[in-house]
């Protein structure tokens, strides 16, 4: 059932009907695409989410045949929206930073697949600290989808793992949007704040651009060369200047 129209009704559709079981938040990130997936491990997710009780929302960009009841793809969805809501019982990420701190943020436990840069690292966070789970793409198949994702959501340490984390990280002296607040209005009374602007905006282009010390160490680079040419001339002067001697003696 492929409903890119729905992406902003998608949620509350699928959680509000989605019981006990609860709903799989399934999203690769913003710069990798789901459908460029390789068709082996596009299939194991569909035979994966068939087998399963819960509800999934996928962020899915392009059309996908033989998707399951209780599925439903989308190439956008709020992600805030549905990390916040009780019934998404677990997120499936690729790992990113911003993706890791959202789900702690809302509680809400992990099966991290990570593919380039720090999202190995952020997986093995996860698995280490009890976020949740990792699974290489070397390893995905159907059968440890599913034995993933039920050991995820059926036991409850990961859950009480994540929420402590969540607690910690909420445990603020102001909110976000109150320290949003209060800089803004720090920079109108004061006029612009200038004190805080950083010295480097200030250089000039020659500063900025370092092309007094490139001019430095190109004339450096320069005076070595003409020495080294010197050296050689008067050593080869030494040397077969000499033998030019022997040979007309």
């Amino acid at each position: 059932m492929h409903c890119p129209r729905q992406a902003c009704k998608g949620p509350r559709v699928v959680a509000g009907g989605s019981g006990s079981a609860g709903v799989i938040y399934f999203s690769l990130g913003s710069v990798a695409r789901s459908e460029t997936m390789p068709p082996e491990y596009r299939q194991a997710f569909l035979e994966a989410f068939r087998r399963l009780p819960q509800r999934v929302l996928w962020k899915y960009e392009g059309e996908l045949e033989g998707v399951s009841d209780n599925v439903r793809i989308s190439s956008w969805l709020p992600q805030q929206d549905v990390l916040a809501h009780d019934s998404v019982k677990m997120f499936i990420s690729h790992g990113g930073l911003l993706s890791l701190q959202e789900s702690i943020f809302h509680a809400t436990p992990l099966l991290v697949l990570p593919m380039f840069g720090d999202q190995s690292k952020n997986a093995m966070f996860v698995e280490n600290s009890g976020l949740g789970r990792m699974l290489v793409w070397e390893e995905v198949t159907a059968d440890s989808i599913v034995d993933a994702l039920t050991d995820i959501i059926t036991q409850p340490k990961y859950k009480e793992n994540v929420a402590r984390m969540s607690a910690s990280f909420r445990d603020q002296l102001t909110t976000p949007q109150e320290r949003a607040v209060f800089w803004t209005e720090y920079v109108i009374r004061h006029r612009g704040a200038p004190q805080l602007r950083c010295p480097a905006a200030q250089l000039s282009w020659v500063q900025f651009l370092m092309l007094d010390v490139v001019g430095l160490l190109l004339a450096a680079l320069l005076l070595l060369v003409f020495i080294l040419r010197r050296l050689v001339r008067a050593a080869c002067v030494i040397i077969f200047g000499g033998r030019a001697k022997k040979k007309m003696e």
